[in-house]
């Protein structure tokens, strides 16, 4: 996941004001589906299935960077246990993804005292030469010290330790900052992790290159040992480190979405989208980000098929490929899909966390928000009933651009950016019974979305 909370940025978070009657398109929605949304919270939270579920295909498949043999073993499983879950019209549909590879890396701090940094390089980055770079550290807190100190870049490794104030604020110094310190002449770049809080866990993601601008290898440090080079070079300290990196970008590889559905019993061309994004970076088990989301999804629309609950629409229960380092997943559906978007009444995908549900972001029509907002009701046994303006996703994003309503769940995210993109991203991190609060809000609202008499108003 590349943004704070997958969704639009801004959004005013507000509980629901509603109508007594809880009254949409001529439906009693409290009336009507009360009884439904009541079975469906007590199977999605009478047992530990989703979390079991997201524990084996973690333990057994571990991390799933695009491109890799780990990624596309777990879709097959994911097709195979969907195919054993009852779903109808199990399938990938092919896109072609990056393959990057990290190969072996290192960092050792020379002077002023000899000690290995832990250090991850950043998805896309090139390597150093086989026997590395070994040059002096210039530690900047900003890009605008490095515009005051460029003439002192020349030659060394830019560490830019910046503090972490949010996501979408301090994540630029990972995507942009290999170009910032090459315009200088700088022969490598460093960035304090982006995260809020450490245990000596560096945090990977992905980094982005300018073609006019010379390519240098660009990897993440600890908080802590950011802030160790930090006071070193307050104090005068000359700090000399030694690089090593032997990264590739190697030609495309094929992957897939992969998708299971309940068909609709009365407008099955009309669909519900309910999606997470089967891969993730190459440390840890992707068990946060993004396994615990497509995994609810997909026990959502397992828990209404079990239910014998029969939607007037489809729901489609959806795992991307490609969301951290291309987003070619969402690209490729939306490419695949373009004739039907018109059909597709909201998407809804899960890539804030697995953390406990508090509600519902939404992107669309007043007339569609002010649905949502009574559907919202349902969801007060798991006080999981607050709805915002904003919602959405990275994989949901292209469609959303066609006009596609979309939305995602809001959640305790306090936690996630402790764990994103680093070695600590594993199952323990989450914890069953909020993985079968918001399994339930899933389930609770796609069925209702797709069980409505009219498609939300656009």
């Amino acid at each position: 996941m590349r943004r704070s909370s997958g969704a639009v940025i801004g959004a005013v978070i507000a509980l629901a004001v509603l109508p007594a009657s809880g009254i949409a398109q001529g439906v009693d929605i409290a009336g009507r589906y009360g009884e439904v949304a009541t079975r469906i919270i007590e199977a999605a939270t009478s047992d530990s299935a989703a979390w079991n579920r997201l524990a084996e295909m973690a333990d057994r498949f571990g991390n799933r960077l695009s491109g890799s043999q780990s990624l596309e073993h777990a879709l097959d499983w994911v097709m195979e246990q969907m195919r054993a879950d009852g779903l109808s019209n199990v399938h990938g549909e092919p896109v072609m993804v990056p393959h990057w590879v990290r190969g072996e890396e290192s960092l050792e701090l020379v002077e002023p005292r000899a000690v290995k940094l832990p250090m991850l390089g950043l998805g896309g980055s090139v390597a150093t030469p086989p026997a590395g770079i070994t040059a002096e550290v210039l530690v900047v807190s900003s890009f605008d010290e490095l515009t005051v100190r460029a003439a002192e870049a020349k030659g060394r490794i830019v560490l830019f330790d910046a503090p972490f104030t949010s996501y979408g604020q301090t994540v630029a110094y990972r995507t942009g900052g290999a170009v910032a310190a090459a315009r200088v002449g700088a022969v490598a770049s460093l960035i304090r992790s982006v995260g809020p809080f450490g245990l000596k866990t560096p945090h990977t993601g992905v980094m982005h290159y300018e073609d006019d601008v010379p390519k240098i290898p660009h990897a993440a440090i600890t908080i802590e040992d950011s802030g160790m080079l930090h006071r070193m070079a307050d104090r005068g300290e000359t700090i000399v480190v030694t690089l090593k990196m032997s990264a590739e970008t190697l030609p495309d590889s094929p992957s897939r979405n992969v998708m299971g559905e309940i068909v609709g019993s009365e407008m099955p061309d009309e669909v519900v989208v309910l999606s997470g994004h089967m891969d993730s970076w190459d440390v840890g088990q992707g068990a946060m980000d993004d396994g615990g989301g497509v995994v609810t999804a997909w026990e959502a629309v397992r828990i209404i098929h079990d239910l014998g609950l029969k939607p007037k629409r489809t729901i489609r229960a959806i795992g991307w490929t490609n969301e951290e380092n291309g987003t070619r997943g969402g690209n490729g559906y939306r490419a695949a899909h373009r004739a039907d978007l018109s059909k597709h009444v909201l998407a809804i995908e899960s890539d804030n966390g697995a953390f406990n549900p508090q509600g519902f972001g939404f992107t669309g029509s007043d007339a569609a928000y002010a649905i949502i907002q009574q559907i919202a009701r349902l969801l007060g046994p798991i006080d999981a009933n607050m709805t915002r303006r904003g919602g959405g996703g990275e994989d949901i994003g292209p469609m959303m651009e066609d006009g596609v309503p979309g939305g995602s769940p809001i959640v305790d995210g306090s936690r996630y950016f402790w764990y994103h993109h680093t070695d600590a991203d594993t199952v323990d991190k989450l914890d069953p019974a909020e993985m079968g609060r918001l399994t339930a809000l899933m389930a609770i609202v796609a069925y209702v979305v797709a069980d409505l008499p009219e498609p939300l108003p656009r």
